[in-house]
């Protein structure tokens, strides 16, 4: 198991936490840390630290809220009211923190796992995490009344886990089974559930109330949140979570990149981009309406029905 001291701490890290955070609140987090280091006789596992860090950062920063303009600026209040950022001062700290976790551990990491594995092989490592996510594709498809898509995740799973060995082959596309997105906050947007202030959550990224509760609700429905028990279970569990963060950071090392040299506010072109996204899979997934009958069945059994009076009106 992988432990952390209060020794491990980089040096350059400490010093960018400093900057990011501002002496003061910096100070704080890291001397709490350090106190339940010491508590926990100065060694942490990997989950507990990410954990404790997580919470922590997250408290030290929420103490910072914008200040709503005045109201006899009627545009600043309607370019404030758009923006819906009013934890936008502790979700820059949170932003920066992420920024530092980044530009020290996830890209470097990410960077080497590009680089050292061939495409072929992170291609069907990705195929292989996402067949581990069908279930709760499966799950959501239901709640949404998405019968087709509902079908076909669970099609996927049943052949992309036997003909595609375990998912490492998507086998399931070329058989008509075609993959989508579904998650638990674009089930709660179709529910009605508003999305809420923009908030930035440490080490997770973007986000909101609507998708954080769903990425709870997610975890809650995936059985491989509850199969296996055990040091070994929890070890590959710690391990699909790793190589699920370094296949997603990998895939965005280019873009991520270039928001970062380029963009004048690389933390508000983040915002604008991830609610862009969020919205067009939410609209995708809403207008979905493809009939549940097969794309290779006859024409004449594809058409919709037809009621007496409407073949009445067809006919004349």
């Amino acid at each position: 198991m992988v432990r952390f001291e209060v020794a491990d701490w980089p040096t350059g890290l400490v010093e960018h936490f400093y900057l990011a955070f501002g002496a003061s609140d910096a100070g704080i987090v890291m001397t709490g840390l350090n106190r339940h280091l010491r508590r926990a006789d100065r060694k942490w596992s990997l989950k507990q630290w990410l954990l404790s860090a997580v919470i922590v950062v997250s408290f030290s920063a929420l103490s910072g809220c914008a200040t709503p303009p005045p109201a006899s600026d009627p545009d600043a209040v309607a370019e404030f009211n758009e923006t819906n950022d009013p934890f936008e001062p502790a979700n820059r700290q949170i932003y920066a923190f992420n920024s530092t976790l980044d530009t020290y551990l996830i890209r470097p990491l990410a960077i080497v796992y590009r680089d050292a594995l061939p495409q072929v092989v992170r291609t069907h490592t990705h195929y292989a995490l996402a067949n581990m996510g069908l279930p709760v594709q499966w799950v959501n498809d239901m709640f949404e009344a998405k019968p087709r898509r509902a079908g076909d995740s669970f099609m996927r799973f049943v052949v992309n886990s036997t003909l595609g060995v375990g998912g490492i082959f998507d086998v399931a596309t070329d058989f008509g089974w075609p993959d989508h997105d579904a998650d638990s906050g674009t089930t709660l947007a179709l529910y009605g559930v508003p999305s809420g202030p923009y908030i930035y959550l440490p080490v997770f990224g973007p986000s909101s109330p609507r998708e954080g509760i769903g990425m709870g609700l997610d975890s809650l429905i995936n059985p491989f949140t509850w199969v296996g028990h055990g040091a070994v279970d929890a070890d590959l569990g710690y391990a699909r979570i790793g190589i699920s963060a370094l296949d997603t950071r990998s895939s965005l090392l280019d873009d991520l990149d270039k928001i970062t040299s380029q963009a004048l506010d690389p933390y508000a072109t983040i915002r604008s981009l991830y609610r862009q996204h969020r919205e067009s899979q939410i609209e995708d997934t809403r207008h979905y309406d493809e009939h549940t009958i097969p794309a290779w069945f006859p024409e004449q059994m594809r058409k919709p029905h037809q009621t007496p009076g409407s073949a009445g009106v067809q006919k004349q």
